[in-house]
C-alpha cells in the first residue's frame, strides 16, 4: 500500500517518514485518568447504577461501557460520534476501556436514542453518589451555589428549541447550578429556550438544598444569583432551608430612592474631584409588593474614574455581614462565567443535535459527568501547578501524550515521549491518585 512506502522530502532528501511506526497513540494521560476513576469507584458505580432501556439480545457493548466511551472521548475532545470510527482501534483507548475495539458511531447514535427520563433519574444518582466519595476525600468547609442560565443554540426544528429574548438567538436555554469555589457543576437541566432565568428554579434548587441539609447538617449553605434569579419563590426555598443568599436587584426608582442619602453623600464627596474612583456603600429593609414580609437590601453606588455619573448595585440578601463584604461576595460569582465558559468550549455542552429533547437533556447530563471527572481529577491529583489551568492548556501538556505500545505475553507496556517536558508533573500526578484515600462502600 502507498501509505506504507518510505517518501523523502524535497526540502530535504535526509528526512524520509514512512507509517511504519508500530502501536502509536497520541493520548497516553488517559491512563491517568483511567487511573483516578478506577481509583474513586466512578468505573464501578456506573457499571451498578448505568443503564438504559436496551432491549438487545446479543451486543459487543453494554451500556455502561458505552457509557465510559463517550466520557472518555469528551476529555479528551473527540466530542463527535464519527471520532469512534476514527478511534476503533486506537491502544490507549482500547486499554482504558479493556475492549479490543471501540463501539461505533451507529452504536453510539443507538445508545443516545434509548435514553429517557429514566436514564436522567439515574444519572442524578450518579451524581449524587460521586459527590459522597469525593468529599470524603476533601469535604468543602461550606457551599457555595452559584446559579445562572446560559444559551445552547439549536440546529433546526428540535423538539423545546425557541427564541430567548435574552440572547437574541434560538436554542436551549439550561439552568446550571455550580459549586462557587471548586467549579464542580452540581446539577444541570435543559429547558425550553423560551423560558425565563426563573421559572421553575426553585424546583431545580430545593432537591440540591435539601441533598445537603440532609448529608451534611452542619455544613453552611449560601447561594448567588444575578437579577434573573430575582424571584420570591427562590427566596423562599432558601428560607426553608437554612441557606442564606445573595441575590441581585434589578435596579429600579424606589430602589434608588431608598439609597437617596447615600447618593448625595457619593455625590458632595465628590463634586471637586471628577477624575477618581469613588465608591459608597449602605443597606435598607424593602419589601416588593410580592413579597409577604421585608428583606434586607445591601447596595453599593460607584462613580467610574473619569464619569460623572453613578452606577448602583441592589442586592437582597439573608447575609448578615457588612454591606461590603457581602457585594464582594455577590461578586465572586463572575468565576461562575469561567466554568460556564469551560463547560461549553472545553466539553462541548452544546453538543445537543438530536431532535429529542430527552435525548438532548441526556447528553447534557453526560458531558457534565465528563466535566465533573476531570474537574475532580484536576484539583484534586494534579501538580499544585497545574490546578489553575484551564482544560485546554491541561491537554496540550499533559493528556496529549504520544505513546508507543509493545505488547509481551503477560504486558502491554506504554513507552511514552521521552521528549515530553511534563514527565515530573506526569509521574506526580500517578503517585496522587495512587495515594488518596477514597471512602468506598
Amino acid at each position: 500500500m502507498a501509505i506504507l512506502n518510505t517518501v523523502a522530502l524535497d526540502s530535504n532528501k535526509k528526512i524520509k517518514l514512512n507509517f511504519n511506526g508500530g502501536d502509536l497513540s497520541s493520548d497516553a494521560s488517559l491512563l491517568l485518568i483511567k487511573e483516578f476513576a478506577s481509583k474513586i469507584g466512578f468505573n464501578r458505580l456506573i457499571n451498578n447504577l448505568f443503564k438504559t432501556r436496551d432491549e438487545r439480545s446479543y451486543f459487543r457493548h453494554s451500556d455502561p461501557d458505552i457509557l465510559m466511551q463517550s466520557i472518555y472521548q469528551t476529555i479528551a475532545a473527540y466530542f463527535k460520534d464519527d471520532c469512534a470510527d476514527e478511534l476503533t482501534n486506537d491502544p490507549v483507548f482500547s486499554a482504558v476501556l479493556e475492549k479490543e475495539a471501540l463501539a461505533s458511531q451507529p452504536t453510539l447514535s443507538r445508545f443516545w436514542n434509548r435514553m429517557d427520563e429514566d436514564t436522567l433519574k439515574k444519572l442524578d444518582t450518579i451524581d449524587s453518589r460521586m459527590r459522597e466519595i469525593i468529599y470524603s476525600i476533601k469535604r468543602p468547609e461550606m457551599m457555595v451555589f452559584d446559579l445562572d442560565s446560559t444559551l445552547l443554540a439549536t440546529y433546526g426544528k428540535q423538539e423545546g428549541e425557541g427564541f430567548n429574548f435574552h440572547y437574541h438567538a434560538h436554542g436551549y436555554h439550561p439552568l446550571l447550578c455550580y459549586d462557587g469555589l471548586t467549579g464542580d457543576l452540581l446539577k444541570a437541566e435543559l429547558r425550553n429556550g423560551t423560558q425565563y432565568c426563573s421559572n421553575d428554579a426553585d424546583a431545580f434548587m430545593i432537591p440540591l438544598m435539601k441533598e445537603f441539609r440532609d448529608k451534611y447538617p452542619s455544613m453552611p449553605l449560601y447561594l448567588r444569583g444575578d437579577s434573573g434569579f430575582a424571584s420570591p419563590a427562590i427566596y423562599k426555598a432558601c428560607e426553608d432551608h437554612s441557606c442564606k443568599y445573595a441575590i441581585r436587584l434589578k435596579e429600579n426608582a424606589k430602589l434608588r430612592a431608598l439609597a437617596k442619602f447615600e447618593d448625595e453623600a457619593l455625590y458632595n464627596a465628590t463634586r471637586y474631584n471628577q477624575v477618581d474612583y469613588a465608591v459608597v456603600y449602605g443597606e435598607f429593609m424593602y419589601q416588593a409588593n410580592s413579597w409577604p414580609h421585608p428583606r434586607r437590601v445591601v447596595y453599593k453606588i460607584e462613580k467610574p474614574a473619569n464619569q460623572m455619573v453613578h452606577m448602583y448595585t441592589f442586592v437582597v440578601t439573608t447575609m448578615e455581614s457588612e454591606p461590603y463584604q457581602i457585594l464582594q461576595f455577590y461578586c465572586g460569582r463572575g468565576k461562575m462565567e469561567n466554568f460556564i465558559k469551560e463547560g461549553k468550549g472545553g466539553f462541548d455542552f452544546s453538543s445537543v443535535s438530536s431532535h429529542s429533547k430527552t435525548v438532548n437533556a441526556n447528553r447534557l447530563r453526560i458531558h457534565a459527568l465528563a466535566y465533573n471527572l476531570f474537574n475532580w481529577f484536576r484539583r484534586l491529583v494534579l501538580p499544585a501547578s497545574m490546578r489553575k489551568q484551564r482544560v485546554d492548556t491541561i491537554r496540550l501538556k499533559l493528556l496529549k501524550i504520544a505513546a508507543r505500545v509493545i505488547r509481551s505475553a503477560r504486558y502491554i507496556t506504554f513507552k511514552l515521549c521521552g521528549g515530553c517536558p511534563y514527565k515530573r508533573e506526569y509521574h506526580e500526578t500517578l503517585s496522587n491518585i495512587q495515594q488518596l484515600s477514597v471512602q468506598l462502600e
